[in-house]
């Protein structure tokens, strides 16, 4: 028995003497801690970044019919697997690797440590490449994500695969490039701290351009052109994936301070809840002058508009003009959704609404309130049109948005248009009636219900 205990005495002995030891061979320094601290910043950032799927899968599902919202969850899925795939290959290299003022061309399949000398732009960190890949990828996945919100309950399975692997790999990381990349908007000074134009703007504005091409659902229209609404069939589910996509915002703007020294990441954090908080309550109160009633799904519109326009400022405005601009995103959102939809264009998310119009708001905000002392401490661009800066920041956030939207509707216009003209984008008219749950997958996300209401159907026509 004594033998025994002797023996896992050693054991125990051995086992916390390891550490010490571990430390002896390879000594620990104030920059070894640093680098490690870091490092798990941003992947605890990538980590929130990442769950923000969810949060689309939320509120895409539950903003659509019943008879789509298997699809729509799981596309969020193939979304991520895409992405991963694709920004690997190719989309890491061209966005963030050594090469000109339009892309890069070096550092594709990223494979190591040893890659990292490639990638000019971010070779002054001292955070793992693989680690900045795995940031940078969630980025991008969100970006397609808000891409597909323009594809909705109508376009081909086939069509979500080859447009975002072509999203992957020549639209998104040529507009990283410009602006995180050491691109020509980056050479003029553009400020997007964590993507309002980068991300968002650019999602939308593919989005956008499939919703043209794919036209409005069935039964969206009447012959007189007037809007039917066609509610989506769980509010709870987008309320639900509105809160996780807050949540995971705090890995975007406060996780892009990419470390938690000076501790800079918790004003970010703090700009980024304000303009929140106000574009949330500024769409309900309109929705209220507006419509007679306080409207739920206008109101979560207005959190997200508020989070995008803030996502490009956070780092460089002052607490209150966050606050006015997640007002304005609210607002304009508000508005805008309406405007669309009464002239002909079905965007059953509002992601051109809520990416694309406040990431034009987000983009010309910092050219109005970025404070000098800001832009001194993040070290880009300069002061904003209301604190002395003329109208130079002004025209640098205008010229890199209009060139963004241009760039990337025209090409996203061309891609669609080949694929249109190869195979068609959309479902039939009998599929899109079935429902892209059971036509496009050959199951229902929920069976029992669109089981019975399909008997219901059945008894109708027999009698």
């Amino acid at each position: 028995m004594r033998k025994k205990w002797a023996v896992m005495g050693l054991a125990a002995s051995a086992l916390l003497a390891f550490p010490f030891s571990a430390f002896a061979a390879d000594e620990v320094t104030a920059t070894t801690v640093q680098t490690n601290l870091d490092t798990f910043f941003v992947f605890l950032a990538f980590a929130l970044v990442l769950f923000m799927q969810a949060g689309f899968a939320f509120l895409e599902a539950g903003s659509v019919r019943m008879k789509n919202a298997g699809h729509v969850a799981g596309k969020t899925i193939l979304t991520l697997g895409i992405a991963l795939v694709a920004f690997w290959a190719f989309g890491f290299g061209l966005g963030f690797g050594d090469g000109n003022g339009f892309f890069g061309y070096q550092g594709f399949f990223l494979s190591g440590e040893e890659m990292k000398p490639l990638f000019g732009a971010l070779s002054g960190l001292d955070i793992p490449i693989s680690m900045m890949f795995l940031f940078h990828l969630a980025f991008a996945a969100v970006s397609l994500s808000i891409a597909f919100g323009g594809f909705a309950e109508r376009a081909k399975l086939s069509v979500y695969i080859i447009f975002g692997v072509l999203f992957m790999i020549i639209i998104y990381p040529i507009i990283a490039h410009w602006v995180w990349g050491g691109g020509w908007l980056a050479a003029i000074g553009m400020q997007d701290y964590a993507g309002s134009t980068v991300v968002h703007l650019t999602g939308a504005t593919a989005g956008l351009a499939a919703t043209l091409m794919l036209k409005p659902r069935l039964g969206k229209y009447n012959k007189d052109g007037k809007p039917n609404i066609i509610p989506g069939h769980n509010q709870v589910f987008s309320v639900i994936g509105v809160f996780i996509l807050w949540f995971g915002w705090m890995g975007f703007n406060p996780g892009s301070a990419l470390t938690p020294s000076g501790g800079f990441f918790t004003y970010v954090a703090l700009t980024t809840n304000l303009a929140a908080a106000a574009g949330g309550i500024a769409a309900l109160l309109i929705s209220w002058v507006v419509l007679g009633k306080g409207d739920i799904p206008s109101m979560l519109n207005g959190v997200l508009a508020a989070l995008v326009a803030i996502t490009g400022s956070c780092a460089f405005v002052d607490v209150w003009a966050a606050v006015v601009i997640g007002l304005v995103a609210g607002v304009v959102t508000f508005f805008t959704a309406q405007w669309f939809e009464k002239a002909g264009v079905d965007d059953p998310i509002y992601a051109f609404s809520v990416h694309g119009i406040a990431g034009m708001w987000g983009a010309i905000s910092t050219g109005l309130f970025a404070t000098p002392e800001l832009a001194k401490q993040v070290n880009v661009g300069g002061a904003g049109l209301f604190y002395g800066g003329g109208f130079h920041q002004l025209g640098v956030q205008l010229l890199g948005m209009i060139g963004t939207f241009i760039f990337v509707l025209v090409l996203s216009f061309i891609i669609l248009g080949i694929m249109k003209a190869l195979g068609g984008i959309r479902v039939t008219e009998e599929e899109e009636m079935m429902g892209l749950d059971i036509s496009e997958h050959g199951s229902y996300g929920y069976p029992e219900q669109m089981r019975a209401l399909g008997e219901v159907d059945r008894s109708k026509a027999n009698s």
